[in-house]
C-alpha cells in the first residue's frame, strides 16, 4: 500500500471550521499542490459552492418569471377575489392530489420501491422545475437525479422515465377519446383547427419522423445507442408489467393525473360560473393540453393559457369568463405552489435526495 503523506494539521480548535475536506483523497490532493501555503487549506470546495448556487437557482428563476408574467398573476388573482371559495378549496385539494398521482405513476414505473416520502417531495419539486424549463425538461432532470440517487443506473433510470412519459400520454389521450365518445358535441373543433391545417401538420409530423429515421439509419454510433436504450427500456416494462402492484400504479396513476387536472379546471369554472357543462370543460383541457403538448415554453406558460381559452369558448363559453376560468386555473395549479415548491427544490438538493 503507498503511503498517503498528509499535511500538517495546526492543533487548532478552530481547524475544523477551516477545513472543508471530507475525506483523505481530498487531503492527499491538497498536500501535493504548490498553491496552498504549508500547514493551510483553502477555506472553500468549489462543489460545495456550486450546490449553494443551486439551492438559490430556483427562487431566482421564479423570481424572473414572476417579474415577466405580473400582469397575468394580478389579473389572476382578481378574478379569484370574486370566486366561490368552496370550488376554488375543492381545486387546490385537487391540484395537491396530483402530485400524488405523479408519485404513484413513477413508482409503477421502477421495480424497485422508491422511499415514499422523498418520492412525493421529489415531484412537487419536480412540478416547480417543470414550470422554469421548456417541455417538461425541469420534472425530468429531478426525477431522473432522483432515482440515480436511490441507486438506479443511468440506463434503467432513462428506461423509467421513458416509460413513465408514455405511459402519462397514453392515459391522456385514452381519456379525451374516452370522454369525446361519450359527449361527442364537447368540443367543436372548427375554431381549434382552421380550414386546410390537417394536412400541412400531418406532412410536418411524417417528415419530422423521416428525418429522425434517416439520421438513425445514416449515424451508426446513434443507431446504436438507440438500440441500447431500447433493449433496456423494453425490459424495464417488461419486467414492471411481471408484478401487478407496479402495473396497476403505473396506468392507474397515468389516468388519475390528467383526471385530476381536468377536475381542478372545472372545479374553478364551476366557482367563476363558467356556463359550460363539467365534462364539456374536461374535454376542452385535455384537448388543449394535448395541442400543446410540443409548444417548447417553460411550463406551457403562455401557450397552454391561450389554447384553454379557445378550447373553453369552442366548448361554449364566454370569451370573457373563459379568460377568467384559465387565469384562475393557472394561478392555482401554477403560481401558487412555485415558491414553496422551489424551496422543495433547494432543499432537496441541499440534502442531497437529488
Amino acid at each position: 500500500m503507498t503511503a498517503v503523506h498528509l499535511p500538517d494539521i495546526p492543533d487548532r480548535p478552530d481547524f475544523l471550521q477551516v477545513c472543508d475536506v471530507n475525506d483523505v483523497s481530498d487531503l492527499a490532493d491538497l498536500s501535493e499542490r504548490s498553491d496552498i501555503p504549508e500547514g493551510r487549506l483553502p477555506r472553500r470546495v468549489p462543489i460545495r459552492r456550486l450546490r449553494q448556487i443551486l439551492c438559490l437557482l430556483p427562487l431566482l428563476l421564479v423570481t424572473v418569471v414572476a417579474v415577466q408574467h405580473r400582469s397575468v398573476l394580478a389579473e389572476g388573482f382578481g378574478h379569484l377575489r370574486h370566486a366561490q371559495w368552496p370550488w376554488l378549496v375543492a381545486a387546490i385539494g385537487a391540484t395537491c392530489l396530483t402530485w400524488v398521482a405523479a408519485a404513484v405513476t413513477r413508482q409503477g414505473a421502477v421495480v424497485e420501491a422508491l422511499p415514499k416520502r422523498r418520492l412525493l417531495a421529489t415531484q412537487f419539486a419536480a412540478g416547480a422545475a417543470n414550470h422554469l424549463l421548456p417541455t417538461g425538461l425541469g420534472a425530468s432532470a429531478v426525477n431522473l437525479r432522483f432515482m440515480t440517487v436511490c441507486g438506479l443506473p443511468l440506463a434503467r433510470s432513462s428506461a423509467a422515465l421513458a416509460l413513465y412519459m408514455l405511459a402519462e400520454t397514453v392515459g391522456r389521450l385514452s381519456l379525451l377519446a374516452a370522454l369525446l365518445f361519450a359527449f361527442p358535441d364537447a368540443l367543436r373543433l372548427g375554431p381549434l383547427l382552421p380550414d386546410g391545417a390537417v394536412g400541412p401538420l400531418l406532412l410536418v409530423v411524417g417528415a419530422a419522423l423521416l428525418v429522425a429515421a434517416g439520421v438513425l439509419a445514416s449515424v451508426r454510433r446513434l443507431r446504436t445507442a438507440a438500440c441500447s436504450f431500447l433493449r433496456t427500456a423494453f425490459g424495464e416494462a417488461r419486467s414492471v408489467h411481471t408484478r401487478p402492484a407496479r402495473a396497476l400504479a403505473l396506468w392507474g396513476g397515468a389516468l388519475a393525473f390528467p383526471a385530476l387536472q381536468a377536475s381542478v379546471l372545472t372545479a374553478v369554472g364551476q366557482a367563476l360560473g363558467l356556463p359550460v357543462p363539467p365534462a364539456h370543460m374536461a374535454v376542452a383541457y385535455l384537448a388543449a393540453t394535448v395541442a400543446v403538448a410540443l409548444v417548447p415554453t417553460p411550463g406551457g406558460i403562455g401557450s397552454v393559457e391561450a389554447a384553454l381559452v379557445v378550447a373553453l369558448v369552442a366548448a361554449g363559453g364566454p370569451a370573457a369568463v373563459a379568460t377568467a376560468v384559465v387565469l384562475a386555473f393557472r394561478i392555482i395549479t401554477v403560481w401558487l405552489p412555485l415558491v414553496p415548491g422551489a424551496l422543495t427544490l433547494g432543499a432537496l438538493v441541499r440534502l442531497k435526495v437529488i
